[in-house]
This record gives structure tokens, C-alpha cells and sequence, in this order.
């Protein structure tokens, strides 16, 4: 992450310094490429900068984001190799000049010292599980607000390593899998044999309509409204051509009744198994079942297919995702965002995929509807391309770049001890 900062705050520091020393006739309202820090700091957002007179800068509004939702950690995660990187990084656009043409890394000319930054970043990093197994860990790219998934580099490593690879793909179905499936995949040419979908008896009687402080207490009819959401997820996979295996994660407070109740329905909504893990409790010996389940969902290959082709319109695009996937009956796009699309298309982005930023918390762009909310509106207020990533970024509902600290953060729970020890991590 530090390197996706460095590399991407050099590049803003090179857009102002542009502007002051009049370079390239880019306008201060033209500028579309923010600052970034891995901090929630929603003071972030909106600011101005340059003030304090000539010398330091021109006055102008500009924006944070997190650093995961940089597109420099994107590029990070599907980049094949250093030259790949470099001839991405040059690509990101930046601004506009007062012709309407773009500004690129490129034309700053700091193309390369963004590259030499991220060298050492793009390679993969091997870790070693609690049980002694090689784990590959690479990239952040947040699931809602950007495409979800580890490196493209680290997945095709692992495929020259093992006999079968598990990649994880941020948040549920409707967000990790379908990026995976539109971006990751296309560019990498992967085809998926099964997805596992993770479920917990807790997040579904959450979507059931159980406030928080209940969900430690058996309540199955909860859970049976909840579960309609997995069974969303579980279509979503078959969407996609795909056998799914459900992988029910046991925690303490968990009865057996309620394990049964879930394992039982996600069976009859399609999922080819399900598997109470005790993996947190147990380790290894405690997911074996779920191993060999698995092992079974990818032993005659798969189906696997995108739901758009290539060349769908950015509209059209956004369209099949909504009622699709998400449940909607339609899609509004607001003014601005009509505008972008077709300022976009003009310029030859008009069937680059589309990359949605959306909550997490909810199938729609409403983090209040649980369950599995139908024929909604899903709003798109504004796109913006991500050129050296390949994807356009599409804006839902009130979605933030930048997160903001929440009233109990877990910061209040971390201590040092007087031997150094750290508490409240967990």
C-alpha cells in the first residue's frame, strides 16, 4: 500500500506543479486525478488546495480517496509484468486540457518514476499459513469500491504451482465474482471450474430482519428470511455458468438446528453442497469436508461464461448487472452521468468494462435493503475511466471513495501493554 501511494501522490504532486509552471494548458477544473491515503477520514473528501498565495500553488478543489481505491492498485492487481505495468501506468489520464484532449502519466513524463516506485510492489508475496502452507498474498483492490480481487500475477504464479487454486474475490456474488468474471478473467483468460460461496448463520438472520445485539440468539425464522440473500448469491454463480459449494463458517453461538436449517436451504436453492467449516476452531482438520466438496464441484470443469461480450455498450453493460444480478427493474442514469457515458464513447472508452462501485451491504445500492430486494431503481450518478486499469469505475447510490471513521472504531480497543504486547487486534 505504500508504494500505491507514493506512486500515485507523486503523480498529484506532478499535476500541480504542471499548473503552476503553466505546462501542458491544463486548467485547475479540469483535473480529475484525486490524493490518496489508506486512512478512513471523511474530512477527506471535499477540500481545496493551493491556498497561501502564488508561491505555493494555484487554489483548487480536489478530493482524497483510499488507497485501495486507487488506480494504481488496480493496475497493481492486473498487471502481467513490468512492461505491462509501465505501458499501464503511462495510460492513466489525469486531466483534461482546455481542448478537451486528455493528460496522461505519460505526457507529465513521470510514467517511469511511478513504475520504478512499484517494481518491487508488483511482485507477489508468499506467506505461510498458521499449518505451514504456502499462501500467495498480493494487492488490495476493495470489492465495492474498486474490482476485488488479488493479482491477476499472484493467480497465474499459483496455477503454475499447484494442481488446484482457490482465489478469493472481495465481498459476495454480486460484487468479487462479477468483477472477477468481466475484468480479471477476460484480461487474464481464466475460466473458473466452481465458486464457494461463504455463508454464516449470523449475517443471515442480519438480512433476516435481527438487530445486532440479537443475532447471538437461535431464531430460525430470521434466518429463513435471511437466507433468500444466499440464495441470490447461489444464482448468481449459476449466472455465470458455475457450480457452487456453500461454505457455512460455524461460530461459537451457532446451534445445531440453525447449521441444518442453512445447509438444507442452500441445497434446495441449487448449491451443489454445503459444508458446516470449523476451520476458525479447528484449522485444517476442521475444513477437510470441505476440501473434498470442493475437489468434487470442480472435477468436471464448468460452463463458465461472461453475461455481457466484449463490446457491450457501457449502458448496456450497467443494465444487464442491475436486473441481472442486483434484482433491479431499472436503471436511472442521472444527467451528469448520461454526459460522461457519451463523452466516454466519443473518445473510445464507450465498451470498456465496467467496474461498479456499489455497497457491500446490500444486493442494491441501498445499504437498508437486506435480503434480497426486487425491482428497485438502482441509480448511477457518474462514471469516470480508469484507462491504465482497462475498466470504467460506475458510481451507485451514495457510495464513497473516501470511508469515514464510524462512531465505535476498532482503534478504541488497541492498547500496548507494558512488555510491548499488543491487545484488541481481534
Amino acid at each position: 500500500i505504500h508504494a500505491v501511494e507514493a506512486a500515485h501522490n507523486l503523480l498529484a504532486a506532478v499535476i500541480d506543479a504542471a499548473i503552476f509552471h503553466g505546462q501542458l494548458e491544463i486548467g485547475p477544473s479540469f483535473i480529475t486525478w484525486p490524493r490518496t491515503l489508506d486512512v478512513n477520514d471523511r474530512a477527506l473528501r471535499h477540500i481545496v488546495t493551493g491556498l497561501g498565495g502564488d508561491e505555493h500553488g494555484v487554489p483548487r478543489e480536489s478530493s482524497f480517496i483510499i488507497a485501495a481505491a486507487s488506480e494504481i492498485m488496480a493496475i497493481l492487481a492486473l498487471a502481467s509484468d513490468l512492461e505491462d505495468l509501465r505501458r499501464r501506468v503511462g495510460r492513466i489520464i489525469v486531466a483534461q486540457r482546455k481542448d478537451g484532449s486528455f493528460v496522461t502519466a505519460e505526457d507529465l513524463r513521470v510514467a517511469g518514476a511511478m513504475t520504478v516506485l512499484l517494481k518491487d510492489a508488483l511482485l507477489p508475496n508468499i506467506v505461510q499459513t498458521m499449518e505451514g502452507q504456502p499462501a500467495l498474498v498480493h494487492a488490495g483492490p476493495f470489492g465495492n469500491i474498486a474490482h476485488g480481487n488479488n493479482s491477476l500475477l499472484a493467480d497465474q504464479i499459483a496455477l503454475k504451482l499447484a494442481d488446484v487454486v482457490i482465489t478469493e474475490a472481495g465481498f459476495g456474488a454480486d460484487l468479487g465474482l462479477e468483477k472477477f468474471a468481466h475484468i480479471v478473467a477476460r484480461y487474464g483468460h481464466l475460466k473458473p471450474s466452481a465458486a464457494l460461496v461463504v455463508a454464516t448463520v449470523r449475517a443471515l438472520k442480519s438480512h433476516g430482519g435481527l438487530p445486532l445485539a440479537k443475532l447471538g440468539n437461535e431464531d430460525l425464522d430470521a434466518l429463513k428470511r435471511g437466507a433468500e440473500n444466499l440464495a441470490a448469491h447461489i444464482d448468481i454463480v449459476r449466472a455465470f455458468g458455475m457450480r457452487s459449494v456453500v461454505a457455512i463458517n460455524r461460530f461459537p453461538e451457532d446451534t445445531d438446528r440453525e447449521l441444518r436449517l442453512l445447509s438444507d436451504l442452500a441445497e434446495q436453492f441449487g448449491a451443489d453442497a454445503a459444508v458446516v467449516n470449523d476451520g476458525f476452531s479447528r484449522g485444517g482438520e476442521g475444513s477437510v469436508e470441505l476440501a473434498e466438496a470442493v475437489l468434487a464441484a470442480t472435477k468436471d470443469g464448468s460452463n463458465f461464461a461472461p453475461l455481457y461480450a466484449a463490446d457491450t455498450p457501457i449502458r448496456e453493460q450497467i443494465q444487464t448487472l442491475a436486473r441481472r444480478l442486483y434484482g433491479a427493474a431499472d436503471v436511472e442514469f442521472l444527467p451528469e452521468c448520461q454526459k460522461r457515458i457519451d463523452w466516454l464513447t466519443e473518445r473510445g472508452m464507450g465498451t470498456l468494462p465496467v467496474c461498479m462501485s456499489k455497497t457491500h451491504l446490500s444486493l442494491s445500492h441501498n445499504p437498508a435493503l437486506k435480503g434480497r430486494p426486487l425491482g428497485f431503481t438502482l441509480p448511477i450518478r457518474n462514471v469516470y475511466p480508469s484507462a491504465g486499469a482497462g475498466f470504467v469505475v460506475a458510481l451507485a447510490g451514495d457510495i464513497q471513495l473516501m470511508p469515514g471513521l464510524g462512531k465505535e472504531p476498532a482503534y478504541t480497543r488497541i492498547e500496548l501493554g507494558p512488555n510491548g504486547q499488543i491487545t484488541g487486534l481481534t
